[in-house]
């Protein structure tokens, strides 16, 4: 493990966010619980500036280089202070969140996040799409600052499966790498790259660092984080696509395809304006996604 257990003191709201909603989960559905008319109301709170050092030790996990970033707070790091707010948002729902699946985030970046000022971040529930087989929570979290209040907007979706054998993919047939695909890094993943992620940003979701409940769970060890998989894409981009300038990426359109055992050894590909994290030309991808620079038409739906 690369990370130090210090970084443990900067996730307390998160940790309490988790033991919230293992709390929710023990309590029995009201009678009528319903889902409240959407979109839901904001749920909004001022945080303090993020450490330096967390900021720092993030970035060199995922293998950027920090001086690329001064002075801003990388977007991809947006779990780290929304996650409490989101689960605020979530708990009270008739849905057993302890299932629920990360399928996939669009991340719209509308001015560099700059460090070293409080945080003013906006969540609400958008949307929920039920279909008797699987709930799709569409969650929406607003970060900026007093001077930039619209800074980075993301849409999350996570996935609840209500019958067995639900998941990120449903019956669609699971994406591939395509054989023209350009490799823009290779990753090795270690065994404990979920328990550092986890110590950066708060999430301590059993499955990406017990290996005992991921076994329990179906995986045959421990899953990566889908927003692991994602900022180590944007970190791809930066390096291979966007000129080591991190500041030109407009928007990122991920979906988390597979889950993504560890150890592994995987690619980051692009064709295009399209992006995958996966086995290799031609091999199953665990991320697909789309991407748009500062400056280009938008080609993102």
């Amino acid at each position: 493990m690369s990370v130090g257990f210090h970084h443990l003191f900067s996730q307390a709201p998160s940790i309490a966010a988790l033991g919230r909603v293992a709390l929710s989960a023990l309590r029995a559905p009201r009678p009528g619980a319903k889902v409240p008319p959407l979109p839901g109301p904001w749920s909004e709170e001022t945080l303090p500036p993020r450490s330096p050092e967390l900021i720092t030790a993030y970035l060199r996990h995922l293998g950027a280089d920090p001086s690329r970033y001064r002075g801003m707070v990388p977007a991809f790091l947006f779990p780290q202070w929304s996650f409490p707010l989101m689960a605020r948002t979530l708990v009270d729902l008739p849905y057993p969140l302890v299932r629920v699946i990360n399928a996939g985030c669009r991340l719209q970046v509308h001015a560099p996040l700059p460090s070293g000022k409080p945080l003013q971040v906006r969540v609400r529930l958008d949307s929920v799409d039920d279909d008797g087989r699987r709930a799709i929570l569409t969650t929406r979290v607003i970060t900026g600052t007093k001077e930039v209040p619209d800074a980075l907007e993301a849409e999350l979706r996570a996935l609840v499966p209500l019958k067995k054998g639900e998941g990120p993919g449903g019956t669609r047939q699971r994406p591939t790498v395509p054989a023209d695909a350009r490799e823009l890094a290779f990753l090795r993943l270690r065994r404990d790259a979920g328990l550092d992620f986890a110590l950066l940003t708060g999430d301590f979701n059993p499955i990406h660092i017990v290996p005992a409940y991921a076994r329990a769970a179906g995986f045959r060890s421990c899953i990566l984080h889908g927003f692991a998989t994602m900022a180590r894409a944007a970190v791809a981009l930066e390096q291979g696509v966007l000129a080591g300038e991190p500041r030109l990426l407009a928007e990122l359109d991920a979906r988390f395809t597979r889950p993504l055992p560890l150890p592994a050894s995987v690619g980051v590909y692009v064709r295009g304006d399209s992006v995958w994290v996966g086995d290799a030309p031609g091999g199953g991808a665990y991320l697909e996604g789309h991407f748009a620079k500062k400056g280009q038409k938008e080609k993102l739906s």
